[in-house]
């Protein structure tokens, strides 16, 4: 079976157009990456080289000269050493080995002229073609990008990109990366040369994992969007109902690419911790949303409807397995018997089978301060920005009022929680006259100690399987909001459990 292959071809009028090919290439290069460069003489070859190398290292001044004589320059940067190579001289690939090649090669960028003098290239590599087109203009190149192996996918990304970004007319845009979470999402703010700003949302669609129960794999049992449908149809469902969820400027569903309005980056938090009046309009906005009566069914433009998914019971017990899978002997360094496994199911079950009989609204799911934007300018609820919502299903309300006011990046006091869960309470009576506190209350805690024990869950797993160790430094927080959770009177045999089969989830409970 042949390397898989992706081309991508691209006009360059002059000079300028090759020097602005390299920001177009950083992206999809990095350490122990071959970027193979060809095309005829006066084609633009170093041009380019020295664009990428003067993008790499931050210096727009660097003094680059083509390494025909040198046949080989190496440039240090913040993140990995980058390579410029001239293999014009070379009469056999033995000779590479006389200027210390596989010493400069290692965990370096490697951007390579004349490369097929190096003998057989690897299967995984970025070829770039430059050539000078017929016409009448003379400087006019085309580029011809090539992505073997690995680089196929990023070529493939890279070129939609530019025609969802030419098409909604930010093709000619500054980005800028900003930042990515624990998915495989990433985002990057676009500036266009007027000024204005977009957000471009990176969101692929999700990879299946190996079936863990019934043939289906963990994403799919949880409830997790697949690809960025669901996001778009969430998006526009939350506008619709008058709340602000960024305006989609553009988007490609095939390629899970967005352009998304940009709320900029003004917080709910700051130093101190939660800000009380914008914690105060989050709550409320749940309140609004929650006291409404929500379709299942979204429209999706030139697309069925999307069906919100339930948040069920499959979902909910195989997001709290998590600890036992990770967080117990990982973090808590113990080894769970089946007795203790079959008691913490058996537990959990008839719990959560309550919560799943309960009357559903939307459920964000990760509304969180992370995902909320302050707006200043606007005014009431829409001061609330909103966004990272495509996990939303069909729950119960107190799952996002719980995510929100147990942030687990954020502390959030006693005092402020239960000020905030009174807010929501009075908001809620003023719609619904009929509105429990005492079955939310209860609800609240089973869905906090849930979401808490899923949390620990998931940051183990991040930091064992995903090497992102930095979430661990959440876990403290995370185990007080379950173990002030399990203090309600309903949960108290499973407090029980905890405190003998997994003490170190309670330990930071003073």
């Amino acid at each position: 079976m042949a390397d898989p292959e992706t081309s991508w071809t691209i006009d360059l009028p002059d000079e300028a157009a090759t020097i602005a090919l390299a920001p177009r290439i950083q992206p999809l290069v990095g350490p122990n990456a071959l970027v193979t460069l060809s095309g005829d003489l006066g084609a633009g070859k170093t041009t380019f080289a020295r664009a990428l190398v003067r993008l790499l290292t931050k210096d727009p001044a660097l003094e680059v000269p083509s390494p025909t004589f040198t046949l080989m320059q190496v440039y240090p940067t913040d993140a990995f050493p980058v390579v410029h190579a001239d293999l014009y001289r070379i009469t056999d690939p033995s000779e590479l080995a006389e200027l210390g090649w596989e010493e400069a090669a290692e965990g370096a960028l490697l951007i390579v002229e004349w490369a097929e003098k190096a003998g057989e290239l690897p299967p995984d590599r970025l070829d770039i073609d430059l050539a000078m087109t017929s016409g009448r203009d003379p400087g006019r190149r085309r580029a011809t990008i090539t992505g073997h192996g690995v680089f196929a996918e990023r070529v493939a990304r890279a070129r939609n990109i530019q025609t969802l970004l030419d098409g909604a007319g930010w093709g000619m845009a500054q980005r800028a990366f900003m930042l990515g979470d624990a998915s495989v999402r990433a985002y990057e703010r676009l500036t266009n040369p007027d000024g204005a700003r977009a957000v471009l949302m990176i969101s692929p669609p999700r990879p299946d994992g190996p079936p863990v129960r019934n043939g289906k794999p963990y994403s799919a049992i949880a409830r997790l969007a697949e690809d960025i449908r669901p996001f778009i149809a969430v998006d526009e469902a939350l506008r619709a109902q008058d709340l602000s969820a960024p305006a989609i400027l553009a988007y490609d569903a095939e390629a899970g690419l967005a352009v998304l309005e940009d709320f900029g980056a003004e917080p709910v938090v700051d130093a101190n911790g939660p800000m009380p009046e914008r914690y105060a309009e989050a709550t409320a906005v749940l309140a609004a949303l929650h006291g409404r009566e929500l379709p299942t069914e979204l429209p999706l433009t030139g697309a069925p409807a999307y069906r919100v998914p339930p948040y069920d019971l499959d979902a909910m017990m195989i997001e709290i397995e998590l600890v036992l899978e990770w967080y117990a002997p990982h973090v808590a360094r113990i080894q769970l018997s089946s007795s203790a496994r079959a008691a913490f199911i058996n537990l959990w079950r008839p719990l959560l089978q309550q919560i799943c009989a309960a009357p559903a609204t939307w459920a964000l799911r990760d509304y969180h301060s992370p995902n909320l934007i302050w707006l200043p300018e606007r005014e009431g609820l829409h001061r609330v920005g909103v966004i990272d919502f495509q996990d939303c299903v069909m729950g119960h309300p107190a799952y996002d009022v719980v995510s929100l006011l147990q942030d687990a990046r954020v502390t959030v006091s006693d005092d402020l929680e239960l000020k905030l869960l009174s807010h929501y309470a009075r908001l809620r009576r003023a719609q619904t006259p009929d509105f429990n506190m005492m079955d939310f209350a209860r609800a609240y805690a089973a869905l906090g100690a849930q979401r808490a024990t899923k949390i620990l869950g998931i940051f183990a797993r991040l930091d064992r399987r995903d090497g992102k160790p930095h979430y661990l430094a959440h876990l403290p927080r995370v185990e007080r909001y379950l173990a002030k959770d399990l203090n309600h009177p309903d949960l108290a045999p499973l407090r029980a459990w905890y405190e003998t089969h997994l003490p170190r989830a309670l330990a930071a409970q003073t």
